[in-house]
C-alpha cells in the first residue's frame, strides 16, 4: 500500500467496517427494510431470505473495510472492491422510487444520503488508476 493511499483507505475502511458490524444483528424487520430496499434494485435478490441477506451484506462489509483498513491488501484490489460496493450503492440510489426528483439525477430529501456514495465509486477508481500507472512506471 502506498503511503498516499493511507489516509483514504483507512477513513473509507472504518466507515465501511462499522456499518458492517452494526449489521450483523440485523433481523425480522429491520433486514426485511434493507432486502426490500436492495430487491427494488437488484431483483434477483429476492431469491435470498431477509435476513441471510442482511448477514451475507454484514459480511461484505466488514470484510470490504477490513481490505481497506489492512496494509497487506493491495490498493488495486481494495480499490476494485470499493468501486463495485460503491457500484452497487449507486444502482440502489438510480433505481429506488422518492431518491431522486423526477427526470432528474438531482436527489430529494430522501435521496442525499444513497447519492453521495458516488464517492466511494470515485475514491475505489482512484485507488485503482492509481496502482495501474504506478505498476507501469516500474515495469
Amino acid at each position: 500500500m502506498k503511503l498516499t493511499h493511507t489516509p483514504l483507505r483507512l477513513a473509507m475502511g472504518a466507515f465501511i467496517l462499522n456499518s458492517g458490524l452494526s449489521k450483523r444483528s440485523l433481523e425480522g424487520e429491520a433486514a426485511a427494510g434493507v432486502h426490500g430496499m436492495a430487491v427494488g434494485a437488484i431483483p434477483q435478490l429476492q431469491q435470498l431470505e431477509p435476513d441471510r441477506f442482511a448477514k451475507l451484506l454484514s459480511r461484505a462489509e466488514i470484510a470490504l473495510g477490513a481490505a481497506l483498513i489492512v496494509p497487506f491488501v493491495p490498493s488495486l484490489l481494495a480499490g476494485a472492491g470499493l468501486a463495485a460496493f460503491g457500484a452497487g450503492l449507486v444502482q440502489l440510489y438510480l433505481k429506488t422510487p422518492g431518491m431522486r426528483e423526477a427526470n432528474s439525477l438531482k436527489p430529494t430529501q430522501a435521496g442525499i444520503g444513497l447519492a453521495k456514495d458516488v464517492w466511494l465509486v470515485g475514491a475505489g477508481l482512484t485507488l485503482v488508476l492509481d496502482s495501474l500507472t504506478h505498476r507501469r512506471k516500474h515495469f
